[in-house]
C-alpha cells in the first residue's frame, strides 16, 4: 500500500499551557541577570529583569491610558528595544497588538487602524523617508477608535512613567487565558484588503518555544535579528523563540544593513543569525565580509521565501553556521508548520524545509478532490494543530476559506512530501508574490493601479530575481488613446503604497493571454516576460 502524504509531530517535551506573561516571568525567576536585550545602536543592554521592569512599567502605562483586556494597541516602529518591550507588555497586560508595517502608506495605515479598531497607536515619529507622525496625523481624524497616539521619542518615558499600581497589573493578569487573542498580523489580501491574522497566546509562545527547540537554543545562546518585528520571522521566530529559553535578544539596527549585521553578529558573539534568503546574499556578497570572525556562530534560520540550495550551503561554511535551519509556514500558523533539524543529513538541511513540527499535523492534499495525495507526489500544503490562527480579524468569511470544517488551513502552497517526511514547497496555487520576504498579492495591487486614470485594465505577475526570489511586473492596457510611462506609473504609487509593492518591470500591452473561456493565463505571462527580461538564470535557481 502507498505511504500518503500525511505527517504529525512528536516531542518529548509538552505543549506550553500558559500565557505569555506568564512564562516571561517563569523565564525572568531563571536567568534575572542574564543578557536579554541588545540594542547596540540605542546604548540598550538589559538583564531580563531589567527588561522586565520595563515590560511591567509599559503596561501600567497601558492601563493608565485606559487600555483594557482585548482593547487593540498599534505598533508602528521599525525594530527598537520599545518594539520589544511593546510586545511583552500587551501580552502582560491582554491588549492586542496590531502589527503595522513600517513600509505601509495612508491608504494602507488608514485601513488597518480603522479595520482593528485600534485605540492606541504606539509609533516613531519616522522611518527612512516614511514621516510617521505626520501620516497618523492626517489619517487619525478618519478612524473613529483611534482616542491617542504615543510617539516613541517624546512620549515613551511618560508612558512608562506613569502607570497604575502593580496590583492593578496583577490582578488583569489574573484575568488572562492562553487561548486569549494577543496579536493580530496583516497580510495582503486576494480580495484588495489586508487581512488581519488573529493569534493567541497559545499559538505564538508554543511555535516560538519549538522553533528555539528546533535550533536547541539554551541561556548561553544570543540570537542576532535583523528582521523585522512587525513579521513572525522576527517577534516569534525570534524574540519568542529567545524568550521561551533565557537567549538574548541582539537587534542589530531599525532596518537591515548588510555590513552592520556583520558587525554585530562577531562584536556581540552571537551563536545564531537570522535572515530572509535575500539578506544572506547581500550579507555573503559584501565585500568585507571576509574580515569577521565568525566563530562564535552555529545555527540560525533562514525562511520568508524560498531558500536558494547554493546560498544554504555558503551561509554554512562562509558564515560558520553548520546548523543553521531553514523554517516553513505562514503568518496564519503563528508561522512555523515545518523546520530543517540542526542534525539533518546535509542534502536535507539543504534541500527541504525539513519535517513537521512537534504537535502539528500537516498533509498534501490533491487541490480539486481534497484526497491525500502518495508521497513524492505535489498537491495542495495543509497544516492543522495549536498553531493555527483563530481567524481572520471580523473577517468570517475569509476566515472559513482558508480554514476548513476540520480545522485543517490551507496555505495555498503546492508541496510535495517524500518518504521519509521531508518536504519541499514547489510552487504555489494562490496567486501570490514573495519579494524578499514580503509577500504580496497581485489583486490588492491590481486595484490600485485600476485607480490611475490612464490605465484600462492591468495584471500583476512575479518574476524570478536571484537576490529577491521574485520581482513585481505589470502588464498595463491603457485607455484609448492614453499616454503613460512606467516611469509615471512608478511616481502615481510612490507615497501611496508600501514601495516593496511597486512593480519593477511595466510592460504596455494591447490584450493579455487567455484561454477560450476568458479566463487570463498568467503562466504565459510570466513564461513571456522571462525570456523578454533575460531571467532564465534567475527562473533556474533551485529552491528548498
Amino acid at each position: 500500500m502507498q505511504l500518503l502524504s500525511y505527517s504529525h509531530g512528536t516531542a518529548p517535551q509538552t505543549l506550553l499551557g500558559e500565557t505569555i506573561g506568564q512564562n516571561f516571568r517563569r523565564t525572568v525567576a531563571r536567568f534575572p541577570d542574564g543578557d536579554a536585550l541588545i540594542v547596540p545602536p540605542q546604548g540598550v543592554r538589559y538583564s531580563w529583569q531589567q527588561l522586565e521592569e520595563q515590560v511591567r512599567a509599559c503596561a501600567r502605562g497601558l492601563m493608565a491610558r485606559g487600555v483594557k483586556k482585548g482593547d487593540r494597541v498599534g505598533i508602528w516602529s521599525p525594530n527598537r528595544a520599545e518594539w520589544v518591550v511593546l510586545q511583552y507588555a500587551t501580552a502582560t497586560m491582554g491588549a492586542v497588538l496590531v502589527n503595522i508595517n513600517p513600509a505601509y502608506k495612508t491608504a494602507e495605515l488608514e485601513y488597518v487602524l480603522k479595520q482593528s479598531g485600534v485605540s492606541v497607536l504606539v509609533l516613531s515619529r519616522a522611518f527612512r523617508t516614511n514621516d510617521f507622525e505626520g501620516m497618523a496625523r492626517e489619517v487619525g481624524p478618519k478612524c473613529p477608535d483611534l482616542r491617542e497616539q504615543i510617539v516613541l521619542e517624546t512620549s515613551w518615558e511618560a508612558l512608562i512613567g506613569h502607570g497604575v499600581p502593580e496590583e492593578d497589573l496583577q490582578q488583569r493578569e489574573a484575568q488572562l487565558f492562553t487561548d486569549d487573542p494577543i496579536n493580530i498580523q496583516y497580510t495582503s489580501g486576494t480580495t484588495g484588503f489586508p487581512k488581519g491574522a488573529t493569534l493567541s497566546h497559545h499559538n505564538i509562545l508554543n511555535n516560538g518555544f519549538f522553533i528555539g527547540e528546533g535550533c536547541r537554543y539554551t541561556d548561553k545562546d544570543r540570537v542576532c535579528i535583523p528582521v523585522p518585528f512587525y513579521h513572525c520571522f522576527g517577534m516569534v521566530l525570534g524574540n519568542l523563540a529567545c524568550s521561551t529559553h533565557g537567549a538574548t535578544i541582539v537587534v542589530p539596527g531599525e532596518a537591515f544593513d548588510a555590513l552592520t549585521v556583520l558587525e554585530t553578529a562577531t562584536r556581540e558573539k552571537c551563536t545564531s543569525l537570522y535572515g530572509v534568503p535575500s539578506m544572506f546574499i547581500a550579507m555573503l556578497d559584501h565585500p568585507r565580509c571576509g574580515e569577521f570572525d565568525y566563530s562564535s556562530l552555529r545555527t540560525g534560520i533562514m525562511a520568508g521565501s524560498p531558500c536558494p540550495v547554493e546560498v544554504m550551503k555558503k551561509v554554512q561554511s562562509k558564515l560558520h553556521m553548520p546548523e543553521v535551519t531553514i523554517c516553513y509556514g505562514m503568518t496564519e500558523t503563528s508561522p512555523v508548520s515545518a523546520q530543517t533539524a540542526t542534525d539533518d543529513p546535509i542534502e536535507k538541511r539543504t534541500g527541504t524545509v525539513g519535517r513537521v513540527h512537534p504537535y502539528i499535523e500537516v498533509k498534501v492534499i490533491d487541490p480539486e478532490t481534497g484526497a491525500t495525495v502518495p508521497r513524492g507526489t505535489s498537491g495542495e500544503f495543509c497544516t492543522r494543530g495549536y498553531s493555527v490562527m483563530l481567524g481572520y480579524w471580523n473577517n468570517e468569511e475569509a476566515t472559513r476559506s482558508a480554514i476548513d470544517q476540520a480545522r485543517w488551513m490551507h496555505t495555498g502552497d503546492l508541496a510535495v512530501m517524500d518518504e521519509q517526511g521531508y518536504l519541499n514547497i514547489v510552487g504555489r496555487i494562490k496567486d501570490m508574490i514573495i519579494r524578499g520576504g514580503e509577500k504580496i498579492y497581485p489583486r490588492e495591487l491590481e486595484e490600485f493601479l485600476y485607480g490611475h486614470p490612464a490605465v484600462s485594465d492591468v495584471q500583476v505577475i512575479g518574476v524570478p530575481s536571484e537576490r529577491y526570489y521574485e520581482e513585481v511586473m505589470a502588464w498595463v492596457k491603457l485607455k484609448p488613446g492614453a499616454q503613460v510611462t512606467g516611469e509615471e506609473l512608478d511616481a502615481f504609487c510612490r507615497g501611496r503604497i508600501a514601495t516593496y509593492k511597486i512593480p519593477r518591470y511595466w510592460k504596455f500591452v494591447d490584450a493579455f493571454p487567455m484561454t477560450v473561456t476568458g479566463k487570463i493565463q498568467k503562466f504565459k505571462m510570466r513564461d513571456a516576460s522571462i525570456s523578454e527580461l533575460g531571467l532564465e538564470k534567475a527562473a533556474a535557481q533551485k529552491t528548498a
